[in-house]
């Protein structure tokens, strides 16, 4: 298992979590709003970089109050290096209810592990698979290049019909007042309902011994994502429903045409536990995924799929926690989480003025999970409930400076995995 510090994840996924986030405001007790800023070096270690050096720079709160712009930019003594951007919720002009969140990356990476075929050791079984080797993978160098701009443009309904920019009143890290979700069963009544619409574009290249494979994909997801949480960021109430369509359509330079489908339901359910807690919450997540182009043919090799780190995917920071990333791959997917997040009142960093004036951490969140799931060459409720893949977790997450950080270790069968990551996991 690759290894790389908490600091250099905390900063690198920051940038990279592209999650689902509502547009809003957070403001204090007071009711006062203040921008804020992160601007540093750090450095780090790890195997595909060898020692790296990076830096970083953001600004929450800019160029509009419910906006969000990050840059980074790393490399290392291995000869990997990349550079990120990342916007959320910029507000279009003339179009008071359409928003953008742009992402765009370019990179050189070392030593990269892919679930793909080409592994000599493996003639006769295709990587990915439900039942596929763990070592059944190819490694090598190359670039990965991408880019999405997602636009979200919020329906008049619910709780958008009147409050196109939420002000979300926190109070030692947790909601006070404000909830955009969460008080009724009606998209209508409660809620954010978004039409989303999102080019994206991705080249990952695979330069090894056993491959020498350059994968290219560009089109379009379009989805209908209702955001009934009470609050995006920590949801304590409320469920959040999203139903997906992506397509290549072969066009410009992409490897070939595809087509997948995906849906993906959560739900949460407040708790009381005693006076020395907080805050109780039993988080649950469905989600599954399709894809209808999927043609294998007689001799194995497969025409119109989605590449393997899309589509039907599981493992790594978001699903499947215990396993690589992208372990899973293929025409369909099932999988179902459960966590119970705990935030006692306890707080040892409230004892550090020092940490805190950094930091700014306002609660810890002790989460145990569960996670089973599972690929197969179709969608078959049966197939999908068989031999299933399954993970054993415990997570620690904090509130830092108005951001969720969490590190999530789980066992499964095959491997004990380290994940890190910013944002709590679900419809990301």
């Amino acid at each position: 298992m690759k290894q790389i510090t908490f600091a250099t994840l905390f900063l690198f996924v920051l940038l990279t979590a592209v999650s689902s986030f509502g547009q809003g405001i957070r403001v204090g007790p007071n009711g006062e709003f203040s921008a804020q800023t992160l601007s540093l070096p750090y450095a780090f270690y790890n195997d595909s970089f060898g020692f790296a050096v990076g830096y970083v720079h953001g600004v929450v709160g800019r160029p509009q109050k419910q906006a969000t712009l990050l840059a980074t930019a790393m490399a290392g003594t291995k000869g990997s290096a990349m550079g990120f951007l990342v916007g959320r919720d910029l507000q279009m002009p003339r179009v008071e209810r359409l928003f953008l969140d742009p992402v765009v990356s370019v990179g050189y990476f070392k030593d990269n592990d892919a679930y793909i075929n080409g592994n000599p050791d493996f003639p006769d079984e295709r990587a990915g698979s439900n039942d596929s080797d763990k070592d059944n993978f190819v490694e090598g160098d190359g670039w990965d290049n991408f880019f999405r701009l997602k636009f979200k443009y919020l329906l008049p309904m619910g709780t958008g019909r009147d409050r196109i920019i939420a002000s979300y009143k926190i109070k030692e890290g947790l909601l006070e007042s404000g909830a955009t979700g969460g008080t009724s069963l009606s998209p209508l009544k409660s809620g954010l309902s978004y039409l989303e619409m999102r080019p994206f574009y991705r080249s990952q290249q695979i330069d090894g011994d056993d491959v020498d494979e350059t994968t290219k994909t560009n089109g379009l997801d379009f989805s209908v994502f209702w955001d009934n949480r009470d609050f995006y960021a920590n949801p304590s109430k409320g469920f959040g429903l999203r139903g997906k369509a992506s397509r290549d359509f072969g066009w410009f330079n992409s490897s070939e045409s595809w087509t997948n489908v995906e849906g993906e339901f959560d739900c949460y359910i407040p708790f009381e536990w005693g006076d020395w807690l907080r805050q109780g919450v039993i988080a649950l997540d469905y989600w599954t995924s399709y894809s209808p182009t999927w043609d294998e043919q007689p001799g194995g090799k497969i025409d119109n799929r989605p590449p393997a780190y899309t589509g039907s995917t599981l493992g790594g920071l978001w699903r499947m926690r215990g396993y690589p990333s992208q372990r899973f791959n293929d025409k369909a997917a099932v999988y179902y989480s459960a966590e119970l997040r705990v935030i006692p009142r306890w707080n040892p960093f409230e004892r550090w003025d020092w940490i805190q004036k950094y930091v700014g951490i306002r609660w810890l969140q002790f989460v145990p999970f569960a996670e089973i799931g599972r690929v197969a060459p179709y969608w078959n409720i049966e197939t999908l409930h068989s031999h299933m893949k399954w993970c054993l977790g415990f997570g620690v997450r904090a509130w830092a400076k108005g951001i969720v950080a969490r590190i999530d270790s789980a066992v499964s069968e095959e491997d004990f995995k380290i994940q890190m990551m910013i944002a709590q996991p679900f419809q990301f």
